[in-house]
């Protein structure tokens, strides 16, 4: 499972990078858009997920790095990263329901953010809590 969670927070991390970039370049076709994309407002929402979602990156990116260096602080750094994507994911689904809106289009991207990093949440929680108790005996 590890190996996907990696996989899987690789390309979400990126894709994190890459969707802001092109959105603040303006090269989202708006049929793609999101409803009232044009709506400053819902601009301004949408923006409000760039803090996030970078800092999200940073540390998963930064932990898979960690990771792949055998360094101790991998794992602690990607359970930060998991926990923000997944409260970006959640967010946005929030969002969106609170305003009937259901459209495929960004349920199904939220959605993943929201429920891809749970299985790896809860193997780093209960890894972490074994290795508490251990040290405790």
């Amino acid at each position: 499972m590890l190996r996907t969670t990696k996989a899987l927070m690789l390309a979400t991390d990126v894709g994190f990078i890459v969707y802001f970039g092109v959105t603040g370049l303006g090269l989202i076709p708006p049929e793609w858009a999101f409803a009232d994309y044009a709506n400053p407002l819902m601009a301004a929402w949408n923006w409000s997920f760039l803090w996030i979602d970078l800092l999200a990156s940073a540390t998963g990116l930064t932990s898979l790095w960690l990771l792949r260096k055998n360094g101790p602080g991998g794992p602690p750094l990607m359970l930060v990263s998991l926990v923000l994507t997944m409260a970006s994911g959640l967010m946005a689904i929030a969002f969106w329901t609170l305003r009937g809106d259901f459209s495929p289009a960004w349920w199904i991207p939220n959605l993943y953010l929201m429920l891809f990093p749970l299985p790896a949440i809860v193997c780093l929680i209960t890894g972490a809590a074994a290795r508490l108790r251990s040290m405790e005996s």
